[in-house]
């Protein structure tokens, strides 16, 4: 009798353990469940934080300052738009290759990383409003006077980021591309004239010879249009809310001349206008 007492007793706890088992897989499904059914800017704003990729290498847009802290045109900006939301805006630095496998992957929400809107990107993604205009330049040596156009981009060596707008436009010209990681290596490239050229955003370039004058490097020539730099977001109903709510935002931003202001203190103009 003592032992049948004890198989009950353990039977009971097996029992109770199990019905505790099912009622917390019960009450966990129920949450994914409800979570699912939240789009992104609801998961934003439940979890209080956007996270956003960016490089932290290219200054001014996204870089870090004597102290190491990420600063840049497209830091500020990108924190200004998260109090627009009420949210705190958590930077998560890659490198530029990574930045929209990482939106592919659910990783990052956004990227502020001067990001151009181009026809094959917006094939897959969805872009904000616009909150910068900027124009590609050739970038040479001042010794140089054989670039004087895209098109003498032929059978020259250039330098820029994988998969950027620059490495793909240099090699639409007949450039051969070698891969770096940032503008500061590139110009570094281009005075041990390993490169003959490189291409990136005339303000970008303004900068560095503002912070580095001695540097012998010059704009040779720069596209006429301006590209638009925008926020790209993952396409389909789930993050069309965010979409329009950063939109709201940078419509507010512009407004105020709050980018305006941003953009004055890292290029000294103001980029925010087309």
């Amino acid at each position: 009798m003592k032992r049948f007492n004890q198989t009950v007793r353990r039977f009971s706890f097996a029992a109770s353990i199990a019905v505790i088992a099912l009622l917390t897989s019960v009450s966990c499904s129920k949450k994914s469940a409800v979570n699912s059914s939240k789009d992104q800017l609801a998961r934003i704003k439940e979890k209080g934080e956007i996270v956003i990729a960016t490089e932290g290498t290219w200054a001014p847009w996204t870089y870090h300052d004597e102290s190491n802290a990420l600063v840049g045109f497209d830091i500020d900006v990108a924190r200004k738009i998260a109090e627009k939301l009420g949210v705190k805006a958590t930077f998560v630095e890659t490198e530029w290759d990574g930045i929209f496998a990482g939106i592919d992957a659910k990783r990052y929400d956004m990227t502020t990383n001067g990001v151009e809107i181009t026809p094959e990107r917006s094939e897959k993604y969805d872009f904000s409003e616009p909150y910068g205009y900027i124009h590609t330049a050739i970038i040479t040596l001042n010794e140089r006077t054989d670039i004087n156009s895209f098109e003498d981009l032929k059978g020259k060596t250039t330098a820029n980021s994988l998969a950027s707008t620059y490495a793909d436009l240099a090699e639409s010209y007949g450039a051969k591309v070698n891969t770096i990681d940032s503008f500061e290596e590139t110009i570094l490239l281009l005075t041990q004239k390993r490169i003959d050229a490189t291409l990136n955003a005339d303000v970008s370039f303004y900068d560095y010879k503002n912070v580095h004058p001695e540097t012998p490097v010059k704009i040779t020539a720069a596209t006429e249009e301006a590209s638009h730099v925008a926020i790209p977001f993952r396409k389909g109903s789930d993050s069309q809310s965010l979409k329009e709510a950063v939109n709201k935002a940078i419509q507010e931003l512009q407004e105020d001349g709050t980018i305006a202001r941003i953009s004055m203190q890292y290029f000294g103009s103001d980029i925010s206008k087309k």
